[in-house]
């Protein structure tokens, strides 16, 4: 019979049957959580999703948060929920473990959360920030220049430059040489 083999799971998948196998859901990626985790993870996600309108997913071990852009995950481990925020600046205080430029504009913040309680202020305010980011407000801290009224990029100059001449201006092209 005609079909193919599934390249995720390698399983035989007949022509016009249903395949999916990205079974990757939240409560299979906190199903196996302690107590405490489960709760801080709870508490986490509903400060998030009263943010207001969202998209949140799972996808492979990580559930994102995001509006136009991702602007935090969560990847529970044994021990502690990992959470990257992703902010205009990098964060220094002590909850952070880990801060580093995704691109020319975010930088990840790494926290890790073991308790409920810890998930307060400022790791709420933080998401709040990156939530706000995310959307394409600005609230403090950062440029809220319009896109109009930006700097120009050192790439583009405000110099004008003399026209190249054309190849009728500079003559004939003359044969190449052959190399020895």
């Amino acid at each position: 019979m005609a079909g193919r083999e599934c390249y995720h799971c390698k399983q035989w998948v007949e022509e016009g049957e249903a395949h999916d196998c990205w079974t990757t859901t939240e409560t299979a990626l906190t199903k196996d959580l302690s107590e405490d985790l489960r709760e801080a993870w709870q508490r986490l996600r509903e400060t998030a999703a009263d943010f207001g309108e969202q998209r949140i997913y799972a996808s492979h071990n990580s559930i994102m948060f995001s509006r136009k852009a991702s602007y935090f995950f969560v990847r529970p481990k044994k021990s502690h929920l990992e959470v990257w925020v992703f902010l205009p600046r990098p964060i220094k205080a002590a909850q952070v473990r880990k801060a580093e430029a995704t691109s020319k504009l975010k930088f990840g913040n790494q926290i890790q959360i073991r308790h409920r309680d810890e998930v307060e202020a400022p790791i709420t305010d933080w998401l709040r920030e990156a939530y706000d980011f995310a959307g394409g407000i600005v609230r403090g801290g950062g440029s809220a220049d319009p896109p109009g009224q930006r700097k120009p990029s050192k790439k583009t100059s405000t110099k004008k430059t003399a026209a190249k001449p054309t190849a009728r201006a500079r003559g004939p092209k003359r044969a190449a040489r052959p190399r020895r």
